[in-house]
């Protein structure tokens, strides 16, 4: 047990409700009354995002969550099969969990997964990753406008917007963050 005063965001906490991390903390001590803590909590099973109140000083369970490196191995149905690199064991997530990370998702690839007693909880991936593209319209010789892009459809099936000397079969580099084009490899 914890008590809020000591929590900070980042931190995870198992309430009632449910598994959250603390997204924002706020200390509030008003000129009349007893102080209190406002929190921005995001609950790690669904995503949502809810505001919560504590008294100051409140005890609160803290959650120990372990991310650990698996591997993509493949997908089937709904469900996205990983690998444990430390222990070898083999898992399906599924595609509720993975979420928005499934469209960066290539076989093989080696992400961070958010374990709590021993269950995997969505998937971290990396700030960028290498997509091969497997289809674009080919740029114009004549066409060269500088910053004119086209949407270029990668090997997991995303679409996104690259330079128009970007062509099928190129390697490119893609943030997950916000899903735009960064370089191109080969």
């Amino acid at each position: 047990m914890a008590s809020t005063n000591d929590v900070r965001p980042g931190q995870s906490l198992d309430l009632p409700e449910g598994l959250f991390q603390i997204v924002d903390y706020q200390h509030v001590k008003p000129g009349k009354g007893k102080a209190f803590v406002r929190m921005k909590l995001k609950n790690l099973n669904s995503g949502a995002v809810v505001d919560k109140t504590f008294r100051a000083g409140e005890d609160v369970k803290q959650a120990v969550i372990d991310r650990r490196d698996h591997q993509f191995l493949y997908r089937s149905g709904t469900d996205f099969h990983f690998m444990d690199l430390e222990t070898y064991s083999q898992f399906a997530l599924s595609v509720e969990q993975v979420g928005e990370a499934a469209a960066y998702l290539n076989d093989g690839a080696t992400v961070q997964l958010p374990v709590y007693d021993g269950i995997p909880l969505s998937v971290d991936l990396p700030t960028s990753v290498e997509l091969e593209v497997t289809h674009t319209e080919p740029g114009v010789k004549g066409d060269r406008v500088s910053g004119a892009t086209k949407p270029v459809t990668l090997s997991t099936g995303l679409v996104v917007q690259a330079p128009l000397f970007v062509d099928i079969g190129d390697t490119i580099k893609v943030d997950t963050r916000t899903g735009e084009y960064m370089t191109r490899i080969s």
